[in-house]
């Protein structure tokens, strides 16, 4: 059945292409109808390499939540991500024409404007510039600045961008299925607003979203976005780590990595063995489960340190008192978070999506964090479109996010 009130996200992995389908209620509630997902072929490292088979795998998904979900699908958010996403922070400044001194939605958008006139390569394209602080006249700590009073006007934006014909590769195997697309997002963002909640984001936050191919992050401080990046390693690499160090095929090494692998050194006895059974064109193996667990820790700590140098190059540690929120397929390797606690020297959780209700099976799955981030996401900027009241509000909710057109 149709219905206006539909909101779907998708995210068309690495390792699978996951739909979820989603009905707003009045007062913001979100209920989460059906999920949808497809193993993922013609994707690399979070990008297209193959947009006719990618294609598919994406109607497969969407066939999927269709069915379980009993919604038709019209429209979606679709989650971009790849290693040629950059981000950094620029500000804005404008002067308040001297007839009038009072600042309005007009200039807002003008000193947005202003933050993105910086040189980024000519393929590349903006995907968002999200509101980090606004300054009347030199005052800080500005929520909201229309109708304030004032001769200058400045804001420091977080701008993300892309390489223009890559995102629309992806974009593209959304359009080929015959639905329309209401925003796209970038991964590390879809993903904070399905596991932070406004407290965290206010305290600083960390949010790590490991995916099979690559590693969005985003980081939160006094509730805006400060810094976001992507690391090209994910849960993948780990697997051909496995394959390499065991001498295992790779297919075996992924399916050892999720059921025996862990990041905990030293606590097994020591020579213990697994056992890898006969398969077609495997003759079977024993492997040392501290070999095994020795090869995932170096791999998994690696990723954590080049995350904290990344993100030390922007804001100290000691800031972010939420800490570390971790989600994705790969955050559910036994013992990781006690890595990254030993890395980053910060609390660290596990994601659980806050503020929606639907099956536990599907809001305790770190896998679908970053759909149920873009329905949540589109949810808040539609609320905004109908009660432009809201701007200081919902759009700070959110980071402040400033969507250009086109």
């Amino acid at each position: 059945m149709a219905r206006s009130d539909i909101l779907v996200g998708v995210e068309v992995g690495t390792s699978k292409v996951c739909a979820v389908v989603g009905e707003t209620g009045r007062e913001g509630t979100l209920r989460i109808l059906g999920v949808g997902s497809a193993p993922s072929r013609g994707v690399r490292k979070g990008e297209i390499v193959d947009i006719a088979i990618a294609t598919e795998c994406v109607h497969d998904a969407l066939a999927d939540a269709e069915t379980n979900s009993d919604a038709e699908i019209g429209s979606v958010s679709v989650a971009v991500t790849g290693s040629h996403i950059r981000s950094f922070n620029s500000r804005g400044a404008i002067l308040i024409p001297s007839e009038r001194f009072e600042i309005d939605e007009e200039d807002v958008s003008e000193v947005a404007v202003k933050a993105r006139e910086v040189n980024i390569p000519t393929e590349n394209a903006f995907l968002h510039s999200i509101i980090q602080h606004y300054y009347v006249d030199g005052q800080d700590g500005v929520l909201n600045p229309i109708g304030m009073v004032g001769r200058r006007l400045e804001a420091d934006y977080h701008i993300i961008h892309g390489v223009k014909t890559r995102l629309q590769n992806t974009l593209r195997c959304i359009r080929e299925n015959g639905v329309q697309l209401d925003e796209v997002v970038v991964n590390s963002l879809a993903s904070a607003q399905a596991v932070l909640d406004q407290h965290q984001k206010d305290l600083g936050a960390v949010v790590i979203d490991m995916g099979g191919g690559v590693t969005d992050y985003i980081v939160y401080e006094n509730g805006a976005v400060r810094h976001s990046g992507v690391l090209a390693v994910g849960g993948d690499h780990i697997s051909n780590d496995i394959s390499l160090g065991l001498r295992i095929p790779l297919t075996r090494a992924e399916k050892l990595k999720v059921e025996e692998g862990s990041t905990v050194l030293g606590q097994g006895t020591p020579g213990e063995m697994i056992v890898l059974k006969n398969d077609a064109g495997f003759s079977g193996k024993e492997v040392e489960r501290e070999m095994l667990n020795t090869i995932i820790h170096a791999r998994v700590r690696e990723m954590f340190e080049l995350i904290r140098k990344g993100i030390e190059s922007e804001i100290p540690l000691h800031l972010l008192g939420a800490g570390v929120v971790l989600t994705g397929g790969c955050s559910l390797i036994k013992g990781i978070k006690d890595v990254a606690e030993s890395v980053f020297d910060l609390p660290v959780s596990l994601a659980r999506e806050a503020g929606v209700s639907g099956p536990k099976s599907v809001l305790n799955n770190p896998q679908y964090s970053t759909a149920i981030g873009l329905i949540k996401f589109t949810q808040a900027l539609r609320a905004e479109e109908e009660d432009p009241g809201l701007f200081g509000s919902v759009l700070q909710k959110i980071g402040g996010i400033f969507r250009r057109k086109g």
